[in-house]
């Protein structure tokens, strides 16, 4: 599995979020769960990541 996208993030990728503005990315659950909170962004559990959601 990838690294998370975002900046600084050492955690495993688990979620491919699609924002509307921005470029398609995989992140973390933990950015993920904020990312997703805005309108028009769509989460995708990423395939083989369940033991990254927590």
């Amino acid at each position: 599995m990838s690294e998370c996208a975002e900046d600084g993030c050492p955690n495993e990728a688990a979620v491919r979020v699609y924002v509307p503005w921005e470029a398609d990315r995989d992140v973390c659950t933990a950015h993920a769960r904020s990312i997703v909170q805005q309108d028009g962004v769509v989460a995708e559990p990423l395939e083989g990541s369940e033991k990254n959601w927590r």
